[in-house]
């Protein structure tokens, strides 16, 4: 099964975005608000390799990056490949 994990704040569109994608996909993920647990910031910025906006967004442990990331691989058709 995969493991999808996104750090994401609730009022960031990109991060609505990203989890609409997985919604209409009906994948089961981790959503990680950091404004609602902003010990778990510094792990992100870590896990992400400095990066510091949302959404950063892993799938099985790996980091694919933000939403743009996420949105290039579903139109190169590479995200159902991931998820599989």
């Amino acid at each position: 099964m995969v493991n999808i994990e996104l750090y994401t704040k609730d009022y960031c569109p990109f991060c609505k975005r990203a989890l609409a994608l997985f919604d209409g996909k009906g994948v089961k993920y981790t959503n990680i608000e950091i404004q609602e647990q902003p010990d778990k910031r510094p792990e992100m910025i870590e896990r992400a390799g400095g990066r510091t906006t949302v959404p950063q967004i892993f799938i099985n442990d790996t980091h694919i990056g933000g939403c743009d990331d996420l949105l290039a691989l579903e139109s190169q058709n590479k995200l159902d490949a991931l998820l599989a």
